[in-house]
Formats: C-alpha cells, structure tokens, sequence
C-alpha cells in the first residue's frame, strides 16, 4: 500500500486527493503524502513496531485515511474500531486484538469516548497509549517523528511486504463476539483494484464515501 501510494503521489502530486467535507479540508496528494509521512515517523517515534496494531476509534474523518496509510508505510497493523461500540466491545476488541495505541475521538453522537476510555483502560494491559484527535495528544505523536532519522525510516517501509497483515476488521457480533478479519496488502489493494476496473474508474473521477469507513 504504501508503495502504491508512492506512485500515485508521484504521478499526481498536484491533483485533489482527499476532501473532507465537513471540515471543507482539501489535501493535494503531495500534501496528503507529507502528513502521512509525519504519522508514520510519529508511530515510529511512540515505539511502534511492525506488526503491532494501532486502532483508530472515530467517526469518518481525514485522520483516519491518514492512519490507514501510515501505519501500512511502517509495517503497522490498523486495527477499525467500530464507532458504535460500547465499554465491554471496545475492552474485547482492543485486548482480542493486542492494541498498543489507540488513536480517538473525545466523543461521538452520546458516546463519551474520553470518559469510555478510561472506565476501561486499566483492564486493558496491552494499550501503551490513548491519542485523542485535535487534541496535544496529536500533536505531541505527530511531534515525535522529528525523532527519527530518514534512514530508518526509510528501512521500515523498505521491510514491507505485500502479503503481510495490514488491517483487521471485526464482524457484528450479532451471534457472538465479533470476529477479527485480517486483511493483507494485498487484499486491499487487489480488491480496490478491481472495484476501480468494474467501475472504469480514471483519474478525473470523485468518489463520495458517505459510509462509516469501517464497513468498506
């Protein structure tokens, strides 16, 4: 994925990559690439390892593309935390999973995140560290990154492959726990590849993705 993306920057830098409406926030794609870049340096910097899993505990947001696109750089494993969930599926989900950060929302609709969080955290002995977006939690992780030099940067998106995990997405639940699906690279993108070719998609082309992400 993270190669991919790399051409896809190369090849249209200065074209629209993302919009987030609700924000009215645009990103070009070279601007998209050097915020995933800063994310990625800050997991590495917060002791990220590849292979660890990272959650990301929100409602639709930019933040959340980012993630996805900086943990599957170094070699991380992005955990979708389902935005419905309360305190007993989010204990499940994080410990059945291994979460060591858990980026977050303060709170969606009536859900408290914040304080949902800490209900549960001292029964989640895994979980290094809670980042709550727009908060200095987020900037203190993106702050990180300047910690780490571009050769050893540049060694963990090297060790990267295509096979190796890069996503788990757990089921409903609706007859039992939820269960974890682990997803590869190149799951992801062979399927995204096809959905563009079924869709004769091309570079001219918006797609609207209204849809909570963790049911993509």
């Amino acid at each position: 994925i993270g190669a991919n993306f790399a051409r896809t920057v190369a090849a249209y830098g200065d074209r629209e990559a993302l919009v987030e409406v609700a924000t009215r926030r645009r990103w070009m794609y070279a601007a998209l690439a050097a915020d995933v870049d800063d994310l990625a340096c800050g997991l590495i910097g917060a002791g990220i390892a590849a292979g660890d899993r990272v959650g990301v505990w929100s409602p639709n947001c930019a933040e959340w593309t980012i993630a996805q696109l900086a943990t599957a750089k170094v070699g991380a494993i992005l955990v979708n935390v389902n935005p419905s969930y309360r305190t007993h599926e989010l204990s499940y989900a994080v410990n059945q999973s291994g979460l060591r950060l858990l980026v977050s929302a303060s709170r969606f609709k009536t859900s408290d995140y914040r304080a949902m969080i800490d209900e549960v955290q001292p029964s989640l002995p895994a979980l290094d560290q809670v980042v709550h977006l727009g908060s200095p939690d987020w900037t203190e992780l993106l702050d990180g990154g300047s910690r780490v030099d571009d050769a050893t940067y540049a060694g963990r998106v090297a060790a990267v492959r295509s096979d190796d995990a890069v996503n788990i997405q757990y089921t409903s639940g609706t007859t039992g726990f939820p269960k974890g699906a682990t997803l590869s690279h190149h799951n992801i993108l062979n399927n995204g590849y096809f959905i563009g070719e079924g869709c004769r998609y091309t570079a001219s082309d918006r797609v609207c993705i209204p849809v909570p992400f963790y049911h993509c």
